[in-house]
């Protein structure tokens, strides 16, 4: 969850930050963690280490992207080398402790270090191969870096998300936004099989035909739900020649500019994706980044068009030609660890009132609200073909603000505020990947007409909800 000034986030893990004392992450400070697990047998009975406090190494395996959740302390952290270590895990924490798989650990609210229990650090299970079909393996522990880095050196393509210390397991178990949606889909769009470790130690192929209702949960469903995916297969496409560029445009046109955007991306060719990032201030500023899948030469008419529709010349206009890796390497943001509150709506329409969504941000700095077509490919696929439910949406909106400790009890009712005025204007729903435990209702918010089918599975595959959270598909 990078704290990137062009684009931040696309398609994250699947945790969430919510207010104080009522998020998830305090309750399961607070509650009572029945822990009756043989460690030492675990220990034993795995190829990767397993590290609980005081052992060398725990400290930094146990810490998630965001510093605001370094409260949170599993009792182990298993640092599983083999499917056969995620399923000895599974077995000896089931029941027993809160027990959550985590990958890139890009978290809001701390899920994947669930507080007393069992980290499953997936992070060993890495591995990214390119196959002459066109599909490709990745491990659940892979990186966006590690995967773009091997399919770029493969001529290979899978749109998915910016930031590359992302997990590829969150992207593609939430849906996976990004860049390249409106012409290739999302990731989700391309999985052709997953290899699952279930509640019971079984490790399952779900594919359209093996398993093909857990197949289907697992294309938007997120992640933490049902069981833990260790391996991916991927259809990929030829890597296409793309263009990447940057428009920053002066304070005070933010109202201009989001009127204007609208409806050009609306029309846009699916070639071209462009979001909308609007920071907050004493005047609010905005810039548009994003990708065209093909020339600079036929880019730029397309960016020129929007500059005339609003009426407004760009401070900064940044246009470069750039191979795959390369492009996507634009949006990488930075590495290092950030702390942040953010959450999360979805734009089924236009704004109805782009200036009241303007004024949102009039005086908050250091918040941006954040627009990302959707659109394209993505609405090729029927609302309930897959898990994901906004095949239909025109956008999605996350709304990402910096904090620190002292300051994240005020910076989360800020972002609160914000969420609970974009409702007022008819915005909603949500996304997944940036899950909120503060969102009303924010079951059907995530999921949909896709719920009661979703939490059906569930427990067909974890009746005992061994795999459980704040915000887990079970829970109403």
């Amino acid at each position: 969850m990078a704290r990137d000034p062009l684009f931040h986030a696309s398609g994250a893990g699947t945790e969430a930050r919510g207010g104080e004392e009522s998020s998830p992450r305090a309750a399961g400070r607070a509650a009572a963690v029945r822990n009756n697990v043989d460690w030492d047998g675990l220990r034993r009975r795995m190829s990767g280490a397993l590290l609980r406090p005081g052992d060398a190494g725990f400290e930094t395996a146990r810490k998630l992207f965001n510093p605001l959740n370094d409260d949170l302390v599993p009792a182990a952290v298993a640092q599983c080398a083999t499917v056969g270590d995620v399923r000895e895990a599974v077995l000896a924490a089931a029941n027993r402790v809160p027990l959550a798989a985590r990958s890139g650990g890009h978290s809001y609210v701390g899920y994947s270090a669930p507080h007393g229990g069992l980290t499953l650090d997936l992070r060993r299970l890495s591995t990214v191969r390119a196959h002459p079909d066109g599909t490709a393996t990745i491990g659940a522990g892979a990186t966006l870096q590690d995967v773009y880095t091997a399919l770029g050196q493969a001529n290979r393509c899978l749109p998915g998300g910016s930031c590359f210390t992302v997990g590829i397991a969150g992207v593609a178990l939430g849906g996976g936004i990004g860049v390249l949606q409106r012409k290739f889909g999302l990731t989700c769009d391309h999985l052709v099989s997953a290899e699952v470790v279930t509640a019971d130690g079984r490790t399952l192929t779900a594919s359209a035909t093996q398993n093909p209702n857990l197949f289907w949960a697992l294309r938007g469903g997120g992640g933490g739900n049902f069981g833990v995916v260790t391996q991916f297969t991927f259809a990929t496409d030829p890597a296409p020649a793309l263009t990447v560029f940057r428009l920053d445009f002066p304070a005070g046109s933010v109202t201009k500019m989001l009127t204007a955007w609208q409806p050009w991306i609306t029309a846009a060719p699916r070639e071209l994706w462009a979001n909308l990032n609007m920071s907050g201030g004493a005047i609010p500023r905005c810039k548009v980044a994003g990708c065209f899948v093909g020339p600079s030469s036929a880019c730029n008419p397309l960016l020129n068009d929007l500059v005339t529709r609003a009426g407004v010349r760009p401070d900064l206009r940044r246009v470069e030609d750039r191979d795959y890796f390369k492009a996507m390497r634009f949006f990488s943001g930075s590495p290092d660890r950030q702390s942040f509150v953010a959450s999360s709506r979805v734009l089924t329409s236009h704004a109805a009132n782009p200036g009241a969504v303007v004024s949102l941000l009039k005086d908050r700095l250091g918040m941006d609200l954040i627009l990302d077509p959707l659109g394209g490919a993505v609405a090729d696929v029927d609302v309930q073909q897959t898990a994901f439910p906004h095949r239909k949406a025109f956008a999605t909106a996350q709304i990402y603000a910096s904090a620190t400790a002292a300051s994240e009890a005020a910076v989360t009712r800020s972002v609160g505020q914000v969420v609970a005025g974009l409702a007022d204007q008819g915005i909603k729903d949500g996304y997944i990947n940036y899950i909120d435990p503060a969102l009303p209702d924010w079951a059907k918010a995530y999921y949909g007409p896709n719920l009661e089918r979703l939490r059906t599975v569930a427990y067909e595959y974890d009746p005992d909800r061994v795999f459980d959270f704040p915000q887990a598909v079970t829970h109403t």
